[in-house]
């Protein structure tokens, strides 16, 4: 048996002891309970510091405060034993099911806990209050997980569409859709619709398609500030009595300043790099009347007119400011060759704080029948170059459904590869009265 230890005070309380005292006379403590002296090497593993010699359980007074606690014994080992035949029996081991720690002899009635826990998709029947009416925003991939404030979902981290990435608008009788296409990372297009009242009460439909350069800062606000300027300044200047070349020439001119004005502001220093140019983009715009088609650009986005009587030719309204168009209008190339070149799309004119010259180019027409007028970026374009590749491209019906006619042409233009941007505005000619349009 192990020696108890002489000690002159309680540990616990400080009380003066005598020499062969088990317990404190004073607060009870168990002085049997102190560790071992280090040369004291007992037979038996203390059960419970609070268990006297004498089997009894006594309460332990509380440690006083920085008292260190008796460090437990460690369990003796699991002897060995042999089968009736002399053969060593193998330890025994934890049953299944039922997981058991060696060293402490303690069940866990609960499996082991996995170091992380997967994320559980949140319950899409529980409302987003951020949301407009209540309803949660489902991502467009799982169509689970909420979308949260940065856009992304909350189960897949997919990132959701933006805004711009797909526009659609019908105001009237014309109608306009933009779509991010399949290459780019964002929409850099925009466009503005609307329609208006001449001063003889004569209806009027506007139409104005932006397309920003990808090489310069900002591309994507230089074209919505260009569209949303052009649009305001034409729709506000035809019920004045303005003629709608001259309104069409000045929306331009406004679109332009627009443009130059953010190359001033804070957000375009931030972004600024080296390699690019300030906010820049192209533009083209049509003005319809009941005997009038007025179109103007800068840039190399066009505008077609397309007759509802396929067996009448179609044909192209706008002569693009390109390399291109240089080199053939210089006899240097046939049309075929310069735009089959790598420069072929390199502008030569746009809207922006560095561009050469303010250059507006607008033209007006008369046509004798009915038709309409197909406003776009090079997104579409390039999948219908001519005319009459473009009229095949337009539903038969577009002049009663343009909003119809606006997606086949996006969707012509996405089949056929999507590289970029696309964006089309489907306005029918003669202009007319506000309700008509798309059934």
């Amino acid at each position: 048996m192990s020696q108890m230890p002489q000690l002159s005070a309680c540990p616990s309380c400080e009380w003066p002891l005598e020499s062969g005292d088990r317990f404190c006379g004073a607060c009870g403590y168990d002085l049997s309970a102190l560790p071992p002296r280090p040369d004291d090497h007992p037979t038996i593993a203390l059960s419970s510091p609070a268990a006297g010699h004498d089997g009894v359980d006594r309460p332990v007074a509380p440690e006083p405060a920085g008292a260190g606690t008796p460090a437990a014994a460690a369990a003796p080992a699991e002897p060995g034993g042999t089968e009736s035949g002399g053969v060593p029996l193998p330890p025994q081991q934890p049953p299944t099911g039922s997981p058991v720690s060696p060293a402490s002899g303690v069940r866990f009635d609960r499996p082991p806990e996995p170091e992380e826990y997967p994320l559980q998709a949140p319950d899409p029947r529980v409302a987003d209050l951020s949301a407009p009416g209540g309803e949660p925003t489902l991502c467009v991939a799982c169509r689970a997980g909420r979308v949260d404030s940065d856009g992304y979902c909350e189960n897949c981290g997919h990132a959701q569409p933006r805004e711009r990435d797909h526009m659609e608008q019908e105001c009237g009788p014309l109608a306009a859709v933009s779509d991010r296409g399949l290459r780019h990372h964002r929409n850099e297009d925009a466009f503005g619709i609307g329609h208006t009242a001449l001063p003889d009460g004569s209806p009027a439909s506007v139409a104005i398609v932006c397309d920003g350069v990808s090489s310069a800062t900002r591309p994507d606000d230089a074209s919505y500030a260009a569209a949303r300027a052009a649009s305001e300044s034409v729709l506000a200047a035809l019920p004045r009595g303005t003629h709608p070349q001259q309104a069409l020439h000045e929306a331009i001119v406004a679109a332009s300043h627009a443009v130059n004005a953010l190359a001033a502001e804070p957000a375009t220093a931030r972004e600024h790099a080296p390699h690019q140019n300030a906010p820049a983009c192209t533009i083209v715009g049509a003005v319809v009347t009941s005997g009038l088609l007025v179109v103007g650009w800068v840039g190399d986005s066009r505008a077609y007119w397309i007759p509802v009587d396929r067996s009448s030719p179609p044909a192209r309204l706008t002569e693009d400011d390109s390399w291109a168009a240089q080199m053939v209008a210089a006899g240097l190339m046939n049309e075929a060759e310069a735009y089959a070149d790598e420069r072929a799309h390199a502008i030569t004119g746009w809207l922006g704080a560095d561009a050469y010259e303010l250059d507006p180019h607008t033209a007006s027409f008369k046509p004798d029948r009915p038709g309409v007028v197909v406003v776009c970026t090079d997104g579409l374009w390039n999948y219908a170059e001519g005319a009459q590749e473009m009229a095949e491209a337009v539903p038969a019906d577009a002049d009663r459904h343009p909003l119809h006619s606006a997606r086949v042409l996006v969707g012509h233009a996405l089949d056929g590869g999507g590289h970029d941007n696309v964006t089309v505005a489907v306005v029918p000619f003669p202009a007319v009265s506000q309700g008509a349009g798309s059934a």
